[in-house]
């Protein structure tokens, strides 16, 4: 197998950069415990598919989608991992994904290897509809390499339970069953035999454990500020639950726009301008700034909950948070996770 190598300029961390750089710093500390042929397999990913999705969407023409799956190991059981959709999806991507699927599952203790899946389309651009079709043409495309001793799916960045619904009825449909033979698709909707709290469980535990991290730095949480990076399934739910505990969220961003007030924001209030305009931006409760400086504003925590790569060599040295409570997947750089380091972050 060829080897899976990084490529990509320093201050331009991919997530397979800092999969691979976080995985080359815990094997240096593992020399002598673990043989080398060992860390050298683990290192690499067992199944990399790469898949064209062709679906007639409403406009009554067919079009093309590149779709990747990727397991990244399955020794401790069936891949897990979940299904994102965005333009921005590459095979390598969907790669580091799966390898720190890898390390999660084994780091908890759960009986399941690393996946990932992702379509290369944007989901903000396709009706409910077209989103259903491109779902399900994808599972039918994909369904010989999901199940239960294979690969788990759940909902990601771009996806959520009522995609999960639908991946669901077409695994079925493509066996010929009616229903599938197992819960191993994720994610989905309760009354299809999803686990309740499930849609919350990332963003509280995010809250959660940004409370045990202040208590650890002799913080209290009832008054400490917060920023969080993204409004999505994740950062919506934290900011919830940050609110709860007492913890002021004081900027809020999403990729449509951001907002900071250093004396607080109304929650309540910005969850019912982003369900009437679809963004935090404009709401007016705050003043509006850029997203890339909303990063850099003074907080006790900085809550990365969007996309990879958001803390970098570029901006780390300007970081002025006491902690960094990393909510998306790769938000910050190896090169960056040095210099917060240096500065005591």
């Amino acid at each position: 197998m060829t080897p899976v190598t990084a490529s990509a300029p320093a201050n331009h961390a991919t997530i397979l950069d800092t999969a691979l750089a976080n995985f080359g710093q815990a094997a240096q500390r593992l020399v002598g415990e673990i043989p080398p042929e060992i860390l050298a397999e683990i290192r690499q990913p067992q199944e990399r598919i790469e898949l064209r999705l062709s679906p007639r969407l409403e406009d009554g023409k067919v079009h093309t989608f590149r779709a990747f799956l990727v397991r990244h190991n399955f020794a401790l059981g069936p891949s897990k991992g979940g299904i994102r959709m965005a333009e921005s999806v590459t095979l390598d991507q969907i790669t580091g994904l799966a390898m720190e699927m890898t390390w999660k599952c084994a780091l908890i203790g759960v009986p399941f290897g690393g996946g990932k899946s992702g379509i290369q389309a944007d989901p903000r651009r396709l009706s409910a509809n077209d989103k259903e079709t491109l779902i399900r043409s994808f599972a039918r495309n994909a369904h010989r390499h999901i199940g239960p001793l294979l690969y788990v799916p759940a909902p990601d960045m771009g996806t959520n339970e009522a995609d999960m619904g639908h991946f669901k009825d077409a695994i079925a449909y493509s066996e010929g069953v009616a229903t599938t033979r197992g819960c191993y698709v994720t994610g989905k909707p309760v009354i299809l035999g999803g686990i309740p709290g499930r849609r919350t469980a990332t963003g509280c535990g995010v809250a959660a454990i940004t409370r045990r991290a202040l208590a650890r730095i002799n913080v209290d949480a009832a008054g400490a500020t917060a920023i969080v990076q993204g409004f999505g399934n994740v950062g919506s739910v934290s900011v919830e639950c940050l609110d709860h505990l007492g913890i002021k969220v004081i900027g809020v961003s999403d990729v449509d726009g951001a907002v900071f007030n250093p004396a607080g924001l109304d929650i309540p209030a910005l969850f019912r301008h982003a369900a009437r305009a679809g963004t935090v931006g404009g709401f007016d409760g705050g003043r509006p700034i850029d997203g890339r400086e909303l990063l850099e504003q003074p907080c006790d925590v900085l809550i990365p909950a969007a996309a990879a790569g958001q803390v970098t060599a570029e901006n780390a040295s300007r970081i002025r948070a006491r902690l960094v409570v990393e909510a998306a997947n790769g938000p910050t750089t190896p090169q960056a996770d040095a210099i917060l380091r240096e500065r005591g972050i």
